[in-house]
């Protein structure tokens, strides 16, 4: 990256502002490898990913900040201090224990004020509410079962009608947003990740949708002319037809 630095008139000009773009975009190459299990694409994605490091690194050492040395040793601290039930004599024999303990000591490292603090507002909202959700509920603010929070998402929706009723966008945008946050509140009770429950939704309809438009290129139609019902012809033969490869590969 040195080298890279000194001689390659690009790499000299960027910045970490303008480098910021590349960070999101090979996150973001990462998560849809992963999600495609395509290990070794994954292999080649995350050797991107670490370029990001090494460049923003590489940046801050030329501006007498920090360096890859710094970085490294920062995270070997870290994880060192908020892993006392491995490297000291504290006791924590389940997942959230660890977790509880893992927030407790974060909060005393830093000048944070909130156990909600030190999560991005940049994330993805589904993402960011869950993790808010998630830091509440380590400190004890949260249903009891997940039979609570049924009747709270049913609730949510009846307001979301009322305000549907009155047109008014800001009132809408308002419930819309509880009745989400309710949502995400089920997710995590059933230990599902919405962010990765809506992406894989998404890639499914994305893929019916292709087929049903295949097939109507085949027939040299246009669909804008057709009907919902011939579509939906097209698109249970694109639901059926998934179905039928994962009974195979269940019963494989």
């Amino acid at each position: 990256m040195r080298e890279l630095r000194s001689k390659c008139p690009w790499d000299r000009e960027q910045t970490h502002d303008s480098l910021r773009q590349y960070l999101l975009e090979e996150v973001y190459e990462v998560l849809e490898t992963l999600d495609a299990k395509h290990y070794e694409e994954l292999r080649k994605e995350m050797g991107d990913l670490l370029l990001q490091i090494l460049f923003h690194s590489r940046i801050a050492s030329e501006e007498n900040v920090f360096t890859l040395l710094d970085v490294i040793q920062s995270l070997n601290d870290k994880l060192i201090r908020r892993h006392p039930h491995v490297f000291g004599d504290v006791e924590a024999h389940t997942a959230d224990k660890v977790l509880q303990n893992w927030e407790q000591i974060k909060l005393k490292e830093s000048d944070r004020k909130s156990v909600l603090d030190g999560v991005p507002k940049v994330m993805p909202a589904l993402v960011r509410a869950y993790r808010i959700q998630e830091k509440a509920s380590r400190v004890g603010f949260d249903w009891g079962d997940i039979s609570d929070v049924w009747p709270k998402v049913f609730e949510e929706l009846r307001e979301l009608q009322e305000a549907a009723k009155t047109m008014k966008r800001e009132e809408i945008e308002d419930e819309m947003g509880d009745v989400l946050f309710s949502i995400v509140n089920i997710s995590r009770f059933l230990s599902v990740n919405p962010e990765d429950a809506l992406r894989g939704t998404i890639e499914k309809f994305n893929r019916r949708f292709r087929y049903v438009e295949q097939k109507f290129s085949e027939q040299n139609r246009d669909m804008k002319k057709a009907t919902l019902e011939e579509m939906d012809v097209f698109w249970n033969e694109a639901k059926l037809s998934e179905n039928r490869i994962q009974n195979a590969e269940g019963q494989g």
